[in-house]
């Protein structure tokens, strides 16, 4: 009911019913389901990449700080948020990525969104890859820069975008990993681009950080670009390191200038300390156990190739994540709810998750994965696939 020309009070929420209506014809509608903390089902939805979140080691690191430190920080990390972890967990992975100095974040999408927002602004242009996270999205439209979207994993692209700008300051932001299909960027040829024109590369390593590079040190260190002076990039601790959180690593004067300026880390409450502790010893754990990344690397080729044999459109794994196409989203939907029946969980990603609009089952193949397992999901995913 309406009152002169304004919607009534019990009415002013009608627009989203008439929203998820149309979701749920289109296939779209999205549902929680609680998991529960044990089961025989075998987890290939996960980014437990490592199989480090339920590591002993990793969970008691958290325990006892939760039991040392509190269970919350209490505060912004400039108030009574920082405790002696998050400055270690900080020296750590610069040091283990090759990277000047480090920042950590209560999550990886607040790391995103600081370190595109604090390092342009008015008079900036950014140069973004059409299929970046999310996070790195919302970063350039809270940028106020002006945001040119190029080719996905296109550097010729990247170089015209650069050449022909108008902005004295420039920045360049990718994914290295890309998290729908795992594919990776070519992280030295945009480098070369940003050298050649002036601008800063900004690249989240979420999906590669304990996977890619020699020991899992990422794809920028893979790249010889660790510590590279116009190199910045952005990593969670929600992955490989079976945590919480994210960080920024890059030059010094970079991080001390986030720590003045980047809204999204002087403004939130800081990592709980248990997050950082966890982090901080599956960070360890991977420095003394290099043949994790390797395992995780391995493990996806091998599913993506006896995929691709049964005739699925599987893709070609640059770290751990891989990604077979559905024909739509209430297939993909179908797919997983039959595979999840068969004691297999995959994940489905579906528009608006998908940048390219193209529903499919997202599978990581983690590094604690047996043979017997890959057995197992091979099996249930061929099994269970729909008609094409």
């Amino acid at each position: 009911m309406t009152t002169g020309t304004h919607v009534s009070a019990t009415d002013v929420f009608d627009w989203i019913d008439v929203r998820a209506e149309s979701r749920r014809r289109a296939g779209l509608a999205r549902q929680l389901r609680p998991r529960a903390a044990s089961g025989d089902v075998l987890d290939l939805a996960s980014n437990d990449y490592l199989g480090l979140a339920r590591d002993k080691r990793v969970t008691g690191a958290a325990a006892a700080a939760a039991l040392k430190w509190g269970a919350g920080s209490t505060g912004s990390r400039l108030v009574s948020g920082s405790t002696e972890l998050h400055a270690e967990l900080e020296f750590e992975l610069a040091s283990f990525c090759g990277a000047q100095a480090a920042l950590v974040f209560s999550s990886g999408y607040l790391a995103n969104l600081a370190a595109v927002t604090a390092l342009t602004g008015p008079g900036t242009a950014i140069v973004a890859d059409q299929l970046i996270h999310a996070s790195l999205i919302d970063g350039t439209r809270l940028s106020k820069a002006e945001v040119a979207v190029v080719a996905h994993c296109d550097p010729a692209a990247v170089d015209t975008a650069l050449a022909t700008r108008k902005q004295q300051r420039a920045l360049v932001v990718t994914d290295s990993v890309f998290s729908v299909d795992g594919d990776l960027a070519p992280l030295a040829a945009y480098a070369e681009a940003c050298a050649n024109y002036g601008a800063a590369l900004v690249v989240d390593e979420a999906h590669a950080l304990g996977v890619v590079g020699d020991g899992g040190r990422g794809a920028v260190n893979e790249a010889g670009l660790a510590g590279a002076p116009n190199v910045v990039t952005t990593v969670t601790l929600s992955k490989s390191l079976g945590s919480q959180g994210g960080a920024v690593l890059g030059p010094r004067r970079v991080i001390r200038h986030l720590v003045d300026t980047a809204r999204s880390f002087i403004f939130d409450t800081g990592l709980a300390p248990g997050s950082a502790a966890a982090a901080l010893t599956a960070l360890r754990l991977i420095a003394d156990e290099p043949e994790l990344p390797v395992r995780a690397r391995h493990n996806a080729a091998d599913l993506a190739h006896r995929l691709r044999a049964a005739g699925l459109p599987a893709s070609e794994p640059a770290a751990a994540v891989v990604s077979v196409k559905a024909p739509s989203p209430e297939a993909a939907v179908a797919w997983a709810d039959d595979c999840r029946d068969a004691g297999v969980l995959v994940g489905c990603f579906r528009p608006p998750s998908t940048p390219d609009q193209v529903a499919r089952l997202r599978l990581a193949a983690r590094a604690d994965l047996t043979a017997a397992e890959l057995d197992r999901a091979v099996e249930v995913i061929i099994g269970t696939a729909p008609a094409r």
